[in-house]
This record gives structure tokens, C-alpha cells and sequence, in this order.
């Protein structure tokens, strides 16, 4: 399980850089992955966002201090990267319950979120059918959204976009131009410069763009594709799938995360069918044994 290795070397430089400021991207890098597939297997994983686990580790480090120094708030707040004591102050009540200052008094109960070290435990109970794709590269025509590169706004995004492209009728347009494989819409997130992506509602097409619609090309490569059945829309569905796939089908598969879009494929259909099945696409590349 190498790749939980270098999950847990990222973690080091986490660990090493709540003071001075977590790069992302670097740590993504440490990982061997891009910037949202790094976020994405630590929140699976350490059922945390990345983010929160940063800000509960800093309010940890910053109430011993408060009760262990006579540091003084304004200077805490600058330590830790808030731009105010009025953030900083915000940020240590949402962990602490009390203020800074109060927690300097003794006897005041505070709360300590350990460095976390991330295991897997594979129960391997429940069958995870899947298939290997190697697939050539592709041109895909649709809508985006841009967003940071912050998984907890991706999915708040993204089912916006959805239901925004349904109302308008942008999604039986697309339909129409689907003319090669895979065939169906396509919901594709693609990773930018390593701190922004688009994610695209599109159609795998060599048609022309209709007004307000983007082309993207799908480099080729390799993806692991698995089925989620159920009626759409269900977001916490492909998201439960993606958590099993990272959680136990990847850590005993031999492969690890490639930098591709991430793609999930909806068929034509009827989506409310309890049998329609949406397909959920990881890349992937062999690990690299050192």
C-alpha cells in the first residue's frame, strides 16, 4: 500500500507547515496526485475535509499555547495564518466553545485533535464489480463551472450546475449531440494547474458547440470503471461508490490515482428507474514499487 505512505507523508508536511501555511498543491505532489484527488482520498479516508482537519489541528497547537505561553492573541492570530483576531477568534470558538482569552484561565475544558495517521482496513465483504478501460483520446462538448480547487465547494457546486443545465434545457441539447463513445452525458472534472478545475455536463461528440458550451479533449488513457444503480438524481450514492473505490478497491489494486479527468457517464434512460445505472470512471496508472 504505497500510496498510503505517501498519503501519510503528506501529512508530515501538513503537520510541518500549519504555521507558516499549507501549500495544497505541494502536499498533493508529496501524495503523487492532483490537488482535488488528494483532498478527495483524505476526506474519504479520514471521513474529515482537509480543510477542517487543518484548522482543528492549528486551534489544538494554538490553545496549548494559550494556556502554556503569554503569547498574545493578536500575535496567535498571525501565527496561524488569520488575516484578524476577529477570524482567529471566530475559528478558536467554533473548535474550543470558549475565546482565546478565556482559555487561558485554568480548569477550562478545551478539546486536542491528535495528528491524524491514515490506515486502511480493507473488509473485502461486499463485491465491487469493475472493468479496465484503456481508452483513446476524445472530444467533449458541454457546460462548466470553475471552481477552487476545494472539494467541499465542488459538491455544492456541481449539483447547482445540474440543476441549472435541466431547468434551462441545456441537457436535452446535449443529448442530441452525442455521436460516439462512451455514450451519455458525461459530468467530468478536470483538474487545471493544480488549484482550479472546470467540470464540465457534456457530451462526447465531433459536432459543432452550440451557443454557451465549451469543448474539452479527454487525453487517452486508463480508467477503472464501476456501476452505481439507482434513480438519479443522487449525489450521496456516487459519492458513497467513490468512497469504497478509494477506500477499498484501490488499496489492493496495484494502481494508483493518474492526473485525467475523473468522469461519471449517465446513459440515456429513464433516470428514475431503480435499475439505472450510472458509471463512475477513476484514472489510474500501475503504482511505482521503489
Amino acid at each position: 500500500m504505497e500510496w498510503i505512505n505517501k498519503l501519510n507523508q503528506a501529512i508530515t508536511y501538513i503537520e510541518d507547515n500549519l504555521e507558516s501555511g499549507v501549500d495544497y498543491a505541494e502536499a498533493a505532489k508529496i501524495a503523487c496526485c492532483s490537488t482535488f484527488h488528494f483532498q478527495r482520498m483524505f476526506s474519504y479516508i479520514a471521513e474529515v475535509p482537509l480543510s477542517e482537519y487543518i484548522r482543528r489541528r492549528r486551534m489544538t497547537k494554538a490553545a496549548f499555547e494559550l494556556q502554556n505561553s503569554n503569547i498574545k492573541i493578536l500575535e496567535l492570530s498571525e501565527k496561524y495564518g488569520y488575516d484578524s483576531p476577529t477570524s482567529f477568534n471566530r475559528a478558536f470558538q467554533n473548535i474550543h466553545s470558549i475565546s482565546p482569552s478565556a482559555a487561558r484561565a485554568k480548569g477550562v475544558v478545551l478539546k486536542a485533535y491528535p495528528r491524524i495517521t491514515l490506515t486502511i482496513y480493507v473488509k473485502g465483504n461486499v463485491e465491487m464489480q469493475y472493468r479496465i478501460v484503456e481508452k483513446q483520446g476524445f472530444r467533449i462538448v458541454g457546460v462548466k463551472e470553475h471552481m477552487n480547487m476545494i472539494v467541499e465547494e465542488c459538491f455544492d457546486k456541481v449539483p447547482k450546475l445540474w440543476a441549472k443545465s435541466i431547468q434551462s434545457g441545456m441537457i436535452e441539447k446535449l443529448l442530441e449531440l452525442i455521436n460516439h463513445e462512451p455514450h451519455g452525458l458525461l459530468g467530468v472534472s478536470t483538474c487545471m494547474n493544480g488549484k482550479d478545475l472546470d467540470y464540465y455536463i457534456a457530451a462526447p461528440t465531433d459536432r459543432h458547440t452550440l451557443e454557451n458550451t465549451y469543448e474539452y479533449f479527454i487525453p487517452s488513457g486508463t480508467w477503472a470503471v464501476f456501476e452505481c444503480v439507482s434513480p438519479m438524481p443522487n449525489a450521496t450514492a456516487i459519492q458513497e461508490l467513490q468512497k469504497r473505490i478509494i477506500t477499498e478497491w484501490l488499496p489492493s489494486s496495484g494502481y494508483e490515482y493518474a492526473s485525467l479527468p475523473d468522469m461519471e457517464l449517465y446513459p440515456k434512460g429513464d433516470i428514475n428507474a431503480p435499475d439505472y445505472t450510472v458509471e463512475v470512471w477513476i484514472p489510474i496508472k500501475k503504482q511505482i514499487q521503489n
